[in-house]
């Protein structure tokens, strides 16, 4: 048990490590008096509608979380309390990645009597959600500026060669391709007994599963459309606080749009809170836009820390909030 305590320990402070390092490596050029210069400049109206639409969000993500949780056991949970619920998550996360998860279960778990086992299971199904809205963005991000997402992908990639390259080996590469979905379907039968590919085979049934229970519940109506606007907050989100900002006031929609998928796929980092890897790939976006490399990474530093701020006021005042509660009980039978 201590060991296992010691090895977790020893992950939150290297991830912390990997964070700030990266987080210094970006801003170790830029002097202090350029950001507080860039943050007394900006529209602080714009920024603090920003504020608002995330509010807005973080309430809209506990409702949507309700519509997952069935009362077979314990007392149901009210939007407000999975609302208090989830910024306790994100509060933990930003000390513990992806520790809030089961922070926000463990506090429903006391509160309202249902078993983490289920919040877990709900919460599975949430991100799996999210993840394919995630790709769904990218998707669309590509359809809007397909000829800038393609230019941005060749700086990264060359797309050219690697094209002519795959022309050249495709009868190479199909069979390739298939060697691989072979061995992997063998591997996958040959060893279906064993414990790690019993747990990646649960995972992938899990998922399935929980996407096919959206059916079946209550409002799944409301659970898709929640799901989508969620992503259309992030978005306006990142686009009024563009709009406060003088150096990036004139992106379009479709760059912001670029700018979010970044930022967003920075988030999914295992650091906490996305310190160091959001700002780098916003600040390289940014800079593609022509923007200048100052300007990109205070801009980057000035989303992330509202962001920042605005979740460690909410998530610790929802704390204090659910620790007031008391521990749900259950009901003596007569």
């Amino acid at each position: 048990m201590i060991n296992q305590k010691l090895k977790q320990w020893i992950q939150v402070v290297i991830s912390l490590g990997i964070a700030v390092w990266i987080f210094w490596f970006l801003y170790r050029d830029i002097a202090v008096e350029s950001l507080i210069q860039q943050i007394q400049s900006s529209n602080w109206f714009w920024i603090g509608t920003s504020i608002f639409i995330s509010f807005f969000g973080y309430f809209l993500r506990g409702w949507r979380w309700t519509l997952l949780i069935k009362a077979e056991e314990g007392q149901q949970v009210s939007p407000m309390r999975a609302y208090h619920a989830t910024m306790v998550g994100y509060l933990v996360n930003l000390m513990i990645p992806r520790a809030g998860e089961v922070a926000k279960c463990g506090v429903l778990t006391r509160t309202n009597g249902i078993s983490i086992g289920r919040l877990l299971g709900t919460v599975i199904l949430e991100r799996s959600v999210d993840l394919l809205c995630l790709i769904g963005t990218i998707l669309l991000a590509f359809v809007i500026e397909n000829k800038l997402f393609l230019e941005l992908a060749g700086q990264l990639v060359n797309l050219e060669s690697l094209l002519m390259s795959l022309r050249s080996n495709l009868p190479i590469a199909l069979g390739g391709l298939v060697v691989v979905i072979l061995i992997i379907r063998f591997v996958f039968k040959r060893y279906s007994d064993h414990g790690l590919i019993n747990k990646i085979q649960h995972f992938f049934r899990e998922i399935g599963g929980g996407l096919k229970s959206i059916g079946n519940l209550g409002n799944p109506l409301g659970f898709w459309g929640s799901s989508i606007i969620l992503w259309v907050i992030y978005f306006l989100t990142m686009y009024t606080v563009s709009l406060g900002i003088e150096s990036t006031a004139n992106l379009s929609s479709g760059e912001v749009l670029l700018v979010m998928v970044m930022g967003s796929i920075g988030m999914v980092a295992p650091v906490q809170g996305g310190i160091g890897t959001f700002h780098a790939l916003v600040a390289f976006i940014l800079i593609q836009f022509g923007i200048s490399e100052v300007d990109g990474k205070i801009f980057a530093a000035i989303i992330h820390g509202t962001q920042l701020l605005l979740v460690l006021i909410l998530g610790i005042i929802s704390w204090l909030i659910m620790m007031k509660l008391p521990t749900w009980k259950q009901p003596e039978t007569t």
